[in-house]
């Protein structure tokens, strides 16, 4: 029963925006409203706080996926790169002038 609970809660307030403190109000009006031990509550605040953390994990790789990919299809050269043929260009100049 908590977990189907614990997953219609979770759906309705959006897990990836959820803050501590928000975590904790859900608990403890979850502990009153169904008679939830101390302990529950604290299970309920760490599983939500958990799940909130590899949701925001995933958005992340999500968005850094995306920028590459239009990166990518830019044509875009990374920082390492650019670096790197900077400093082959440098190298080549250095040989000529001698």
């Amino acid at each position: 029963m908590l977990e189907l609970l614990e997953k219609a809660v979770m759906t309705t307030i959006g897990v990836a925006a959820m803050t501590q403190k928000k975590a904790e109000e859900l608990a403890a009006e979850m502990k009153d409203r169904f008679k939830m031990s101390e302990d529950e509550g604290k299970n309920l605040v760490d599983r939500i706080q958990a799940i909130a953390k590899d949701n925001r994990e995933k958005v992340m790789e999500m968005a850094e996926h995306e920028v590459q990919k239009v990166v990518d299809r830019l044509g875009l050269v990374s920082r390492e790169e650019f670096d790197r043929l900077a400093k082959r260009v440098q190298e080549l100049e250095s040989r000529s002038n001698d």
